[in-house]
This record gives structure tokens, sequence and C-alpha cells, in this order.
């Protein structure tokens, strides 16, 4: 009875996939399908990087495709993350040595309570790089980032040129290396 009772409400949480796989499914607040997770886009490097509308700290919405002619540094994180917390302070490094007109950063928040956590975060730590709200992971979805932190590398044009997972040192040579052949792409 407890194996039926288990079968019945995993058949409604999972879906088998065609490729034999088990998906899980997901719905917003409003009902509607994310689809399938498995399923979900994966931005791969080529790939021009999806355009998205977030809210910033003030309110404000913030778009990808607004940042286009520059090379964007975009990182999906969360304030309970520790490997986001031990990288952070070095992209603020980063963002401070590059002018606005060439570079610019996106810190995509995927914390749930959105800048009750992010403002106390960001006045902390000091840091003067947007912080963006994707509460509801959305976009965190569409793009394929399924671990904290994720980082992608857009070029001026607007092409993903590197997918980053997990902590980097964004303040060391490495990463100036890659900024500066994506500045001069």
């Amino acid at each position: 009875m407890m194996r039926v009772l288990l079968a019945v409400l995993l058949s409604g949480l999972f879906l088998l996939n065609p490729s034999g796989g088990v998906s899980a499914w997901m719905r917003d607040a409003h009902g509607s399908n994310f689809g399938l997770v498995a399923e979900r886009g994966v931005v791969k490097v080529g790939e021009e990087a999806p355009n998205f509308q977030l809210r910033d700290l003030d309110g404000n919405m913030v778009s990808l495709s607004q940042l286009r002619g520059k090379v964007v540094l975009l990182n999906f994180w969360a304030t309970w993350c520790g490997p986001c917390r031990i990288e952070m302070p070095a992209m603020e490094r980063l963002y401070r040595s590059y002018s606005r007109k060439d570079f610019e950063i996106l810190a995509v928040s995927t914390d749930p309570q959105g800048a009750a956590v992010t403002r106390p975060f960001q006045q902390e730590m000091g840091f003067t790089f947007p912080i963006l709200h994707d509460a509801e992971y959305r976009i965190g979805l569409m793009y394929g980032a399924r671990s904290l932190p994720m980082t992608f590398m857009v070029d001026r044009q607007g092409i993903v040129r590197q997918k980053v997972p997990g902590a980097r040192d964004w303040g060391g040579p490495d990463a100036r290396e890659l900024i500066q052949a994506l500045m001069k792409s």
C-alpha cells in the first residue's frame, strides 16, 4: 500500500520525458507552466544571450539588450551562497577597474526575498555593480544556471563567449585577459 501511495505521489510530481529520464514539472505563481526542468533552455557558448528584464535595487527595469556594445559579466548568485560571497569582492574590484563605456556586471540575485536581503548585503560589502532580482528564478532557468554561482561572459555583440560554473578569482590575470580579449572583439 505504501509503495502504491508513493508511486501516485511521485507521478504527480514528475513526468517521464521522451528520453526515458525523469524531469520535474514546474509552474509559476500564476499556474503557468515553466516546462520540464531538464528540457529548459540551456544557453550555450557561441549563442546569442537571451534578453531579459529585471528590477534593480532601486526598482528600475534593466535589460540585457540595453548593454549591447559592452562586455557583460552576467552572474547568478544568492546571499546564502558561500562561494558567491567569496567571489563577489573580486568582482567589485574588476568592476571598478573598467569603464562603464566598455564593461558591465549584472549580478542577478536568486534570493526569493529580493531587496530585503540583497540591499543590506550590498551595503555591508560596498558593492557598486548593479544587483538585479530574479526571485522566481525564471531567468536563471532560461540560462540553465542550475548551480550557484554561475557566470556568463557576453561579448559586445550579445554572444555568450564563456560559461563559468562555480566561484572564480575575478581579480586574477585569467579574468582580465578574458575581458580584454572580449573588448577587442
